[in-house]
């Protein structure tokens, strides 16, 4: 899916990858996330970390009407709190894919698949 969107120099349209790769790499750049994690791939309790060029496998991005839903699957580092990781996340999402792509986001769901310990 992908949104088309009508301005002054013509039509564009956005793909969902896109969307999802701009959503990663905030998300990624905040404070408390250790990395994405896949959607789907949950083996023994332990969730496997996306590269760069994966980040739109941890992220479901859906179109209800005209509403934006984002979902996230991100792991987070021991000894943060969950409620302010993901707080902040989603509002850096919002605000990055605001500014960059003009959109506006109904919701940013935050889905925690993993605690890591950073080893330094």
């Amino acid at each position: 899916m992908s949104i088309e969107l009508n301005t002054n120099d013509g039509q564009v349209t956005i793909t969902n990858d896109v969307i999802a790769t701009i959503a990663g790499g905030t998300a990624v750049e905040c404070y408390g996330i250790v990395g994405m994690a896949s959607k789907s791939q949950i083996r023994d309790g332990i969730a496997e970390m996306l590269k760069k060029e994966n980040y739109s496998r941890g992220i479901i991005v859906r179109q209800d009407e005209d509403k934006l839903h984002i979902d996230m699957y991100i792991i987070v580092s021991y000894g943060t709190k969950i409620s302010e990781v993901a707080n902040n996340v989603q509002s850096q999402v919002k605000y990055a894919l605001s500014q960059s792509l003009g959109l506006s986001i109904d919701s940013v769901n935050i889905y925690i698949q993993g605690v890591r310990v950073l080893k330094d």
